[in-house]
């Protein structure tokens, strides 16, 4: 099988870390992969340490750019490939025509404009699918897989690092600093919880308006905006709790880290985590843009060490039957297969 995937992400962000992250692994379960995208460094060093080939192209902003059209279709017809997977709207723009198969992958609501040069799609989440169905595909194009979290436990990043206190209460929290992520309802909750610390990894443009909220909620001393990490394995070993707070989350890779990394979960029930977390089993709900529901389910999670480990244990099980790399990639190999025999 032999597969070309498109990527025309920022530098940093978790969807553009997990087309990546999915790249390699098909390339591991033995398919011959080859990645065009930006000459983005992190990027490019992950996917030659993993032996696939990758062609840098600018992906513009526009479909006119022609470089980059001329230099995917030049790497299609050398690659020959069976299958081209582009990720989000941007490299779907890009697909050229030829005799594979084109599937275009959407990790959000996006506009089904972008995807007219594809035959099938994927939707990362049941919500996701039926935004597509909805759109007018045919319900056999379209297809059902989610992200998979990737990480290898590491020793706990001391919190002096960070300025911490030892033996605090320590909430961790994952995500560009967007308003859909909604970290300014985090910090009202934390300010309902004195003595709670919260770690807050990621970079985006309020990062400047949480700094003000926080203090002018009197909580900045507890709050540790960390920037963009790659360590989020050590992250996860400080912490006692993971909160995902979000308005809009499709679906997530934060959530399958959060069982992965075995740390009890609350989240508000947007669209992702509604569909991924059991409530009281392997994780916490509580409604959107609530700020006393999370604190006080964050409260909970913090102090019932048997609650904890209850949905520790559980988000374990979720993870290794619906969300672990080897059952994800087997869904991607085993549609490749069957839509590229059909083409």
């Amino acid at each position: 099988m032999r597969v070309l995937t498109l990527l025309a992400g920022a530098p940093q962000g978790g969807a553009e870390t997990f087309a990546v992250r999915l790249t390699v692994s098909l390339a591991r379960a033995g398919m011959d992969v080859t990645m065009a995208l930006r000459p983005q460094p992190e990027r490019l060093a992950r996917l030659a340490a993993a032996g696939v080939p990758a062609v840098r192209l600018p992906f513009g902003p526009s479909a006119l750019d022609l470089l980059t059209r001329w230099g995917v279709a030049r790497t299609a017809r050398r690659v020959r490939p069976d299958v081209v997977l582009s990720f989000m709207n941007r490299a779907s723009a890009f697909v050229p025509g030829g005799p594979w198969v084109a599937v275009g992958r959407l990790g959000g609501y996006y506009p089904l404009k972008h995807y007219r040069r594809c035959d099938h799609l994927i939707g990362i989440s049941e919500d996701i699918c039926a935004h597509i169905r909805a759109g007018g595909w045919p319900a056999e194009r379209v297809h059902h897989i989610p992200n998979y979290a990737e990480g290898t436990p590491l020793p706990a990043i001391p919190r002096a690092t960070f300025d911490t206190p030892d033996g605090v209460p320590l909430a961790l929290a994952l995500g560009r600093l967007h308003p859909n992520k909604a970290f300014d309802v985090l910090l009202d909750a934390l300010a309902a919880l004195p003595g709670v610390w919260l770690w807050l990894a990621g970079e985006g443009p309020e990062r400047a308006a949480l700094t003000a909220r926080a203090a002018r909620l009197g909580v900045a001393d507890r709050v540790r905006l960390l920037g963009w990490r790659t360590d989020i394995g050590a992250l996860f070993a400080a912490a006692d709790a993971f909160v995902v707070p979000s308005r809009h989350e499709p679906l997530g890779s934060v959530l399958m880290e959060g069982f992965f990394y075995g740390r009890p979960m609350v989240a508000a029930a947007s669209q992702g985590p509604r569909q991924v977390v059991t409530d009281g089993t392997d994780g916490l709900l509580v409604p959107v843009d609530d700020a006393p529901a999370l604190a006080g389910a964050l409260s909970r999670v913090l102090s019932d060490r048997t609650l904890a480990a209850g949905l520790v244990a559980a988000g374990r099980r979720t993870y290794e039957a619906r969300y672990s790399e080897a059952v994800i990639v087997a869904a991607y190999r085993d549609l490749f297969a069957r839509i590229a025999r059909g083409a």
